[in-house]
Order: structure tokens, then C-alpha cells, then sequence
């Protein structure tokens, strides 16, 4: 028997519209659409030794270094390559993973990691960085504005709107951000009029001679990369919009962008010490009248690329849980759209970083040396990712291989020019990085190490015994309907901790026992059930298969299944106690969850034990069982089991004596 329980509707982002063209224009292009807040600040302040190169050709070599950079890194790698390897719509580093895992290269999980975990540290520095630098702006009208209060409050509102969803003002967003590309693209485009001599930036030979001959070449590329930073959000963000919105709004963001840094770049030529004295370009190619508008508009659009970000990493959390690297934990969805969700813990959890980074940094400037560490290793991990992807057909190995080396040399260059930044606040990143990257790999692996301890029984074994158990009348009765989460993989198998519980532990009489187990999918929306009858009117094993953007809310899912089930006369519709049956009250129902099993620590290697401990740590980062499936705590057991095979050489202990007290 089985059944199916449709899911939620979700937009069809297959198809280009002009809804979807504006939808991708408010989430997608928020972290890359904020970028010209600090970039021509960063490329000015990175400046050294300027008198071996002329302030003019440096700027053009500057900004012909954000053109093809925009062009190759972005555009080619991103919006041309990485969108086709989409998992079932679905775009960013865990969904590559996903499709690479099948290729039996079992340390790609490490490089899946690694990728993840420097995306997440990135997103916790890009609200802290785009909201000071908009706040920043009002420093022109009042030196002594407390830019790091007004900071502090911004990104607390941002956070805290997030449990109750983002439906009504997510409307906004699209026509909040094409004004904000319509203002860089026009205020730039004043100035190029105004200096057509920057129109020369478009020749790479600009960006090849400040590669060469500026001393401080290294430096400078660092500050150029922040323009491409938001290019793995855009990647991340597939499934929101559809690789055809995305791909033609990007020639119209792109467009403003370039406008917007030329524009900037030559009111630079006519200003070339205006940064110095503490004006960002960004606000300074702007007529005095329209500056506060201005300083308002760019808030709102860092407000908007930090909401991006968040439900980015919300998004990415969710993944890391259907591929194992992270802890299950209770998400919600506060607007009733399958692609918003909140997860709490994440939500404050960046919170309060954001905090920490906007306190010790103070000024947007000294952010700027800690942002875009870890979004090039981020990069290269994808790099690497792609290439196997590419590579998984014998007449795309040859491209494959001309796509790695390209772009390990473009990447390579990047992380080296901003590893030097490491200790002028790029160790933070990394150390944050570092840390959720432990937290995975030790995830990862302490549930491979317990999975070689729990032992799994063939369920068909105890039929008989669990037969004799429900007509035992002397054990007094448990549960109607009891109910069992399980993890087993393999078809009529069962955790031998639930035979434990059930025979052992406290004998457990019921007239029905459900196992239920979660099989998670790649499709994201897959949302479906099977159920499968182990032993005629008694035992029953249900499989939800369910995609990594569908709720785990098992209490719901397992309450319709069992009406489908009363509904089709399988188990009674009421209770089975004679007084109730008769005023028609329905059959009660229990869960047990078996939360722990004990492992003797001999049994483990130095490396197990340091695993299992901060596995054991980051267990108390994710929500307890019940809640991460969706189970009301009320009518739920929790309990604990020892494995009961474990051999563990050991003397025996010898007996002296024995008395007799009288």
C-alpha cells in the first residue's frame, strides 16, 4: 500500500517572465548589487607607492580589472556555467555536491565542507560590511553620527523579522533594487559623459599593465575581487528565480554596475583625494540635493542584501541537513512559501556574530581587509566541484580540464591577494570559517563512527515474539498506536535499540507499531509516502520521502497517514478501551525516541574519541529529536540505550569467596 501527500505550491521558475526577471532582481543581486558601497573606496585606500604609477592609470587599470572580473568570474563561471548544474532547480555548493557524490570520490564531502562552511563565514561579514558602509553616508551631513549604533539596531531589525517571514515585504525588494540599479546606472553615466577618457578601462591591457607595473598589485586585486563576492550568492539563489530570470536580469545589473564603477572611477580623476578625506565615491558622484535620498536608498538595499544573505544561509543550513554535515534542527516557515524558511538557532546565531564583527571592526574600512578571504576559497571549492561535474562525460573532459586550470589560476590569484589581509581582520573570517567547517566534518564523521556500533536486526526475527507480546494481557498496555523514528536504510531492517525498547527496556503492548523513517531526496519539493506492512494489523513501516525544502514536520505528516489509514479501514477509527469506544473518542497515540546509545570508549581510536566529542558538542547546537521532525513533545518518550554486542576484552573478575548470613 502506499499513498501520496501533495506538497505545497511552489513557483514554476522554469520560465522566463517579468515577475520572475524582478524577483531575481530583489533576492538575488543583493550582496553583488551592493557592492559598489565599498569597492572604489577599498581598490583607492589599497593604493601604495602610487608615485610609480600615475593616479589616472591606476584608476583605469583598476576598474578594467572590475570589467573583466565581472565578465570571467561572474558572468562566464557563474551565470553561464555553474547555473546548468542545477539539482532539480536548485543551485549552490551543497546542490553540486549532490550531484557529484554519485561520481565515488568520497573526499569531495571534504571540499562540499570546506566551500559551506567559508560561505556561511562570508555571510555573517556581508551585512555587517553593506549596512555600515549605507549607514556610513551620513557621516557627510554629521561627522559625529554613532555609525555603529545605528548598525547594531538595522541589523537587529533585519534579524528579528525574520520568524515572522519575509511575504509582504518581500514584494518591495524587486522594486526597491531596480530603482537602486537605475541610481548607479544613471549617477555613473553623468560622469562618463563627463570624461569619455574612461570608456578606455573596457581594454584588458588597462588591467594587465597595473598587474604588472603597480608595486602594489596584490593588494589592489584584493580590493577588486569585492566586486564579484555576491557571485556564489547568485549561485546559491537558483532556486528561488530560475537560472532565465537570473541570466537576464544579470545583463541589466551588470550593465548598472559597470556604469556605476566608471562613473565613480572618473569622478576619481577629478577628486583624487577625496576618499582620503573621508568621502566615499559611491556618494560622491551624486549632486548635494540627491546624497540623503541616496544614503536612504543604499540602506535599504544593504538592508535587502542582508535579508538575502540570511535566507541564503537558512537555505544552505537546510541543505547541509539532508547530506548529513549538520545537525537537524527545528525549521520554519513563517510565510507559508516552501522557499522561505527560518531556522532560530541559525537566525540568532548570526545575530550575534554580526554583533561581535560591527563591535570589533568599528569602521566599514577596516572590514573591507577581512571580507573576501573565505568567498575565494568558497570559489575555488566550487572550481573543483565544477570541474567533476563537467568532467562526468567523455566529451566534456576536455573543457573540463581547460575550465579547472583557467579558473584555478584566477582564483589561486585572488586568495593569494587577500590571504595577506590575514591579519588585518581576515582571521576572523577564518577562524569563524574554521569553526563551522570542524563542526560539519566531526558531524559527518561521528554519525559514520556511531553507525558502525548500532547494530540492525532483521525486523521479520521478533514477529512472533512481538505477536505473543500484543496478546499478553498481563503487561499492561502501553499504547493504542506506538510509534518508533528510525534511520535504517535497508528494506525489513530495524534499529536493534527499538527491539531493546520494546522487549527489554520496559515491555511496550500495543495493538499497532509504527517505524517511521525520514528518506531524504534530492528533488527539493519531493513530498511523498509509502506504507509497508511488516506483520498483518500490527506492524507497520512508514517512509516519508521528503526534499530538503520540505518541512519536517512528521507530527502533521504521520496524523494524515494514519486518517488515510482509518479512512481505508486499515486500523479502527476509535479507541480500542471499551468506555471510550463508545463515546467514539479516537485511539491514543505515543512516540518513543531513542536519543542516545552508549559506546564504550575502548572500543575507539584517539581520532573517534575527538570526533565523537565534538560531535557530542555540536549535538547540543541542533534541537532535540522530537522537534527537528516535528513532534509534539506531549505525547512523546524519550529514552536511552546501550549497544548490546559490544565485545570488549577484559579480565575476568574473580570471586573469593561466598558467605551465607544467617
Amino acid at each position: 500500500m502506499s499513498d501520496t501527500i501533495e506538497g505545497g505550491q511552489h513557483f514554476d521558475t522554469k520560465k522566463l517572465t517579468a515577475v520572475g526577471v524582478l524577483v531575481s532582481l530583489g533576492i538575488v543581486f543583493g550582496d553583488i548589487g551592493t557592492s559598489p558601497l565599498y569597492v572604489m573606496k577599498a581598490i583607492v585606500n589599497a593604493r601604495r607607492d602610487g608615485g610609480n604609477m600615475p593616479f589616472d592609470e591606476y584608476i583605469e587599470g583598476a576598474l578594467s580589472c572590475i570589467i573583466w572580473t565581472l565578465t570571467l568570474q561572474t558572468t562566464l563561471k557563474y551565470v553561464i556555467i555553474a547555473l546548468r548544474a542545477d539539482n532539480k532547480g536548485e543551485g549552490g555548493i551543497l546542490s553540486l555536491y549532490s550531484l557529484v557524490k554519485r561520481l565515488k570520490k568520497k573526499w569531495l564531502y571534504v571540499v562540499a565542507i570546506i566551500g559551506a562552511s567559508t560561505l556561511v563565514a562570508d555571510s555573517i561579514i556581508t551585512p555587517s560590511l553593506t549596512v555600515m558602509s549605507a549607514v556610513e553616508g551620513l557621516k557627510i551631513f554629521s561627522p559625529s553620527t554613532p555609525v555603529v549604533a545605528i548598525t547594531l539596531v538595522i541589523l537587529a531589525v533585519v534579524f528579528m523579522v525574520q520568524q515572522f517571514g519575509t511575504s509582504s515585504i518581500g514584494k518591495l525588494f524587486g522594486p526597491v533594487m531596480v530603482l537602486w540599479f537605475l541610481v548607479l546606472g544613471g549617477f555613473g553615466s553623468v560622469h562618463i559623459l563627463e570624461n569619455f577618457e574612461i570608456l578606455k578601462a573596457f581594454n584588458p591591457f588597462y588591467a594587465y599593465q597595473l598587474i604588472t607595473h603597480s608595486p602594489s598589485a596584490i593588494v589592489i586585486m584584493g580590493a577588486v575581487f569585492l566586486c564579484t563576492t555576491g557571485a556564489e550568492a547568485l549561485y546559491s539563489d537558483l532556486g528561488h528565480c530560475g537560472k532565465k530570470n537570473i541570466r537576464v536580469s544579470w545583463a541589466f545589473v551588470k550593465t548598472m554596475l559597470i556604469l556605476n564603477y566608471l562613473g565613480q572611477g572618473a569622478w576619481l580623476l577629478d577628486n583624487p583625494t577625496s576618499v582620503s578625506e573621508g568621502v566615499n565615491p559611491i556618494f560622491g558622484i551624486m549632486p548635494e540635493w540627491a546624497i540623503l535620498p541616496g544614503v536612504i536608498l543604499a540602506t535599504f538595499a544593504a538592508i535587502i542584501a542582508s535579508q538575502s544573505v540570511i535566507t541564503g544561509s537558512f537555505t544552505m543550513f537546510s541543505e547541509a541537513m539532508s547530506v548529513t554535515f549538520w545537525p537537524n534542527q527545528q525549521i520554519d516557515y513563517p510565510s507559508g512559501v516552501k522557499g522561505q524558511m527560518y531556522i532560530p538557532r541559525i537566525n540568532w546565531g548570526l545575530m550575534l556574530l554580526c554583533f561581535i564583527v560591527v563591535i570589533y571592526f568599528q569602521k566599514s574600512e577596516a572590514m573591507e581587509a577581512a571580507y573576501g578571504l573565505t568567498i575565494t576559497i568558497t570559489m575555488l571549492m566550487t572550481t573543483i566541484l565544477l570541474f567533476f561535474w563537467l568532467s562526468r562525460t567523455k566529451t566534456m573532459k576536455v573543457f573540463a580540464i581547460g575550465f579547472i586550470v583557467v579558473y584555478l589560476f584566477i582564483e589561486l590569484g585572488f586568495f593569494y591577494a587577500n590571504v595577506i589581509k590575514f591579519f588585518d581582520g581576515g582571521w576572523l573570517t577564518m577562524v569563524l570559517g574554521g569553526f563551522i567547517a570542524v563542526c560539519m566534518y566531526a558531524w559527518y564523521n561521528g554519525r559514520l563512527i556511531k553507525a558502525k556500533f548500532i547494530k540492525f536486526v532483521k525486523l521479520d526475527k521478533y514477529i512472533s515474539i512481538i505477536k505473543d507480546l500484543k496478546l499478553d494481557e498481563t503487561i499492561p498496555k502501553y499504547a493504542t498506536n506506538l510509534a518508533f523514528l528510525s534511520r535504517a536504510k535497508r528494506e525489513n531492517e530495524i534499529e536493534a535499540k527499538i527491539i531493546y525498547s520494546i522487549l527489554r527496556k520496559q515491555p511496550k503492548r500495543a495493538d499497532h507499531y509504527f517505524i517511521l523513517n525520514i528518506v531524504n531526496q534530492e528533488d527539493p519539493f519531493t513530498f511523498k509516502y509509502t506504507v509497508d506492512e511488516i506483520m498483518p494489523g500490527t506492524i507497520y513501516k512508514i517512509s516519508f520521502m521528503l526534499g530538503f525544502k520540505i518541512d519536517r514536520r512528521i507530527n502533521d505528516y504521520f496524523d494524515q497517514v494514519l486518517a488515510d489509514m482509518m479512512e481505508e479501514g486499515t486500523i479502527p477509527t476509535r479507541s480500542s478501551h471499551p468506555s471510550l469506544r463508545a463515546h467514539n473518542i479516537p485511539p491514543d497515540l505515543k512516540y518513543v525516541i531513542i536519543d542516545n546509545t552508549y559506546i564504550n570508549d575502548t572500543l575507539l581510536t584517539i581520532k573517534e574519541k575527538m570526533t565523537l566529542n565534538i560531535y557530542n558538542f555540536v549535538k547540543y547546537i541542533g534541537s532535540d529529536d522530537f522537534k527537528a521532525w516535528g513532534i509534539s513533545s506531549h505525547n512523546v518518550v524519550v529514552e536511552s540505550a546501550p549497544i548490546l554486542d559490544q565485545k570488549v576484552i577484559t579480565k575476568k573478575i574473580q570471586q573469593v569467596n561466598f558467605r551465607h548470613c544467617k
